[in-house]
């Protein structure tokens, strides 16, 4: 059984809502937008886990006593 995506088309001269199946572009676009959506979602994830890293591996180095690289200081300061 597929579900059938509708879109809801209101007149505003008359008030009348009716509501009609996507075509095949709009359903197309939807496909495109979502895996924009999921690849843009990824990078960011992976742009946090790094920065992530490199703070921790920043804290890391500051307890022990262990000189930072440039990228490290830079996420310190504020």
């Amino acid at each position: 059984m597929t579900e059938i995506l509708t879109k809801l088309v209101v007149d505003c001269s008359t008030g009348e809502a009716t509501t009609v199946p996507l075509t095949t572009e709009e359903l197309a676009q939807r496909e495109t937008d979502r895996l924009a959506y999921e690849a843009q979602e990824a990078a960011r994830k992976a742009a946090e886990a790094d920065l992530k890293a490199l703070k921790d591996s920043a804290r890391a180095k500051l307890v022990a006593g262990e000189p930072l690289t440039e990228a490290e200081a830079a996420t310190l300061v504020i």
